[in-house]
């Protein structure tokens, strides 16, 4: 049988299961998704940490979300808006309410970098100069690379 390569996003859900259904995250994408399902300031306040559910039941969980300290008087006054936003990104009445815990949120992943500008002509021909007596192909690329990033860092 020939091995077929597979993109890591088609494994990931199949992987990351069993850690998210033993938190409650039956459907792993309200994590995913929370910063669309809530909207941008909630998101950049809020966390949801665990789906706690009725014994036996599929509806009425409580999701336990951390809460940037100073925010949940104003989360627990957004609440029927929150859990309504939630039920109708899962399309039943999946939480019946919140349950809020203050402390520091899990940190943003940082943005990409952009990559670095082109060279100008002058600038590249420069660098080519520079490295026109390297004989070595690797060492001259890296080296290429190495320079470019520093000159159009500056």
């Amino acid at each position: 049988m020939a091995y077929t390569p597979r993109t890591i996003g088609s494994s990931v859900g199949r992987i990351a299961r069993p850690v998210l259904k033993a938190r409650g995250f039956a459907a792993a994408d309200i994590l995913a998704k929370w910063r669309l399902v809530v909207g941008d300031v909630l998101a950049d306040r809020t966390a949801p940490e665990r789906l706690v559910w009725p014994a036996g039941r599929s509806e009425g969980a409580v999701l336990k979300l951390r809460v940037a300290p100073g925010f949940a008087p104003e989360v627990q006054h957004l609440a029927p808006l929150i859990i309504d936003r939630i039920n109708t990104f899962f399309g039943y009445r999946a939480v019946a309410r919140l349950g809020l815990s203050q402390g520091p949120l899990p940190k943003p992943p940082a943005p990409p970098k952009p990559p670095p500008r082109a060279l100008l002509p002058e600038e590249q021909a420069r660098l080519d100069g520079l490295l026109g007596e390297i004989q070595d192909e690797g060492l001259r690329a890296s080296l290429a690379r190495l320079g470019h990033g520093l000159i159009a860092a500056k």
